[in-house]
């Protein structure tokens, strides 16, 4: 991947499409977060059953992402990105006028193809349009669209469902996915040679039974009554993908260079990208079950509390990113992940009593550190790869974005329901009143401490980037 400097190009035209576009996939992602109770009742099926609109959409998207790299190299920037926008305008439509779960849930997965294309489209192309001193400004108005857009999900979706029926959230990307797409056929341009590797069909098996297994398996694992089937299903998906990794290392083209991981400073990174999604992600599942059964929030109220996370996040995100371009990530990713640490402390000790204020701030912080965090690390990642080895890292990257967003979810829930049952066991002699909320605080605790431990790892590995300069 490597920097075309074409002055035809329109290039501010061309970011603003790809920014766009990929931050609307990503808002489609969790827009149904706060609808899911109603629809249960609605579509009459079981929250076990209406989950599947949300992990079958990640499912999918963690199918497609890997196949991007060879793609890349196979269609140019704009049928690529018409293509994608086109099935993402197809699943909207369905989702908006289906009346039955199974067609609901079969528009989402076309939604999710089209997402799993549009975001890999977007950073590579952003990346190749933009020259190398500026991209950690452009990594940062990519990762800005990747934080922010799940961000906004619910945070809009819990403003318009005030008024409207879920089904008025689709009606209302219609019109924006059809802007994108006219945009994209005008403005989009080729941005990566096109070599037309080969096809390998065994490795596009290999790694979509990879992931979706291991995908599936990370989501059920709060709720699947079977362990045996459960450990199946992740050996299943494991060993599929170390034969998608031993198959990449003989083929002359593969589908996805994994030699990338050679270079240990994109692979601490690589597992950066897992550990913060793991906690960003989950903080805007979690803390609306706080907020709406703690402290009896209602959704718009739950919105309200997200969205000035969401917004500090978009615009010190940026500002990161042009802090990365003039001195490197080797102090501002280490600094990002100390102040998600600090806050995360700090919500792990959180009581009944502490106002809602506070917990405002308190989400504003962690975010403030992933901004900080997040882009820096990506940009410090890709930086230890060759230009033609580049469009592989961000295929790898955003595969680990989604299996940090499939993994964090079950995980911090699970832990939550299991601190709660914990704290009613224990509390045998507590009032029937006052049992759910001290419960409830309990479970939260003990999630947010597991994130925190997760992150005090995570820092300490962040630490390892002052050796980057020696090692090279």
């Amino acid at each position: 991947m490597s920097y075309r400097n074409n002055k035809k190009e329109n290039v501010t035209a061309m970011m603003v499409f790809l920014l766009f576009g990929g931050s609307l996939s990503l808002f489609n992602e969790t827009i149904l977060n706060v609808a899911l109770s109603n629809m249960m009742v609605e579509l009459n099926v079981t929250a076990t059953t209406i989950q599947w609109l949300s992990t079958g959409y990640v499912l999918v998207v963690a199918i497609m992402v890997p196949a991007t790299a060879f793609l890349l190299r196979t269609f140019t920037t704009r049928q690529l990105y018409v293509g994608a926008m086109s099935l993402f305008l197809i699943g909207t439509v369905f989702a908006a006028i289906s009346a039955k779960f199974p067609i609901l849930l079969a528009a989402r997965m076309v939604q999710a193809v089209g997402t799993g294309l549009l975001i890999p489209i977007m950073v590579n192309t952003v990346l190749c349009i933009n020259p190398p001193e500026k991209h950690g400004l452009s990594m940062s108005l990519c990762t800005s669209t990747i934080l922010v857009g799940p961000s906004l999900g619910p945070i809009v979706s819990g403003i318009v469902l005030q008024f409207f029926t879920w089904r008025a959230l689709f009606f209302l990307l219609i019109p924006l996915i059809i802007f994108c797409i006219v945009g994209g056929s005008i403005f989009l341009h080729t941005a990566m040679e096109i070599t037309k590797p080969r096809i390998d069909v065994l490795s596009i098996i290999l790694s979509s039974v990879g992931f979706a297994f291991i995908v599936y398996g990370m989501s059920i694992i709060q709720t699947s009554t079977s362990l045996v089937l459960t450990i199946v299903i992740f050996i299943i998906g494991i060993t599929s993908l170390l034969l998608f990794g031993k198959r990449q290392l003989q083929l002359k083209e593969p589908m996805l260079d994994i030699t990338a991981f050679q270079k240990p400073f994109f692979s601490i990174g690589a597992i950066l990208v897992i550990t913060i999604q793991m906690v960003q992600f989950s903080m805007n599942v979690i803390l609306p079950m706080l907020l709406q059964r703690g402290l009896n929030c209602t959704s718009f109220t739950s919105a309200l509390v997200l969205l000035p996370a969401a917004v500090i996040c978009c615009i010190m995100t940026l500002i990161s990113g042009k802090i990365y371009d003039k001195s490197g990530g080797k102090k501002i990713i280490p600094l990002g992940l100390a102040i998600m640490l600090f806050a995360l402390f700090a919500l792990s000790r959180i009581q009944p009593s502490t106002s809602l204020v506070e917990i405002t701030l308190l989400n504003i912080l962690v975010f403030f550190g992933i901004s900080l965090a997040w882009s820096s690390n990506q940009s410090n990642a890709l930086k230890q790869l060759p230009p033609n080895s580049q469009a592989h890292g961000v295929a790898i990257l955003n595969t680990f974005i989604q299996v940090g967003a499939a993994l964090g979810t079950p995980l911090f829930v699970g832990l939550m329901d299991a601190g709660q049952a914990k704290y009613l066991k224990q509390a045998g002699g507590a009032s029937i009143s006052s049992i759910p909320v001290e419960a409830l605080y309990a479970g939260f605790q003990y999630s947010i401490t597991a994130a925190t431990v997760i992150i005090t790892i995570t820092f300490l590995l962040s630490l390892s980037f002052h050796l980057e300069g020696k090692k090279k």
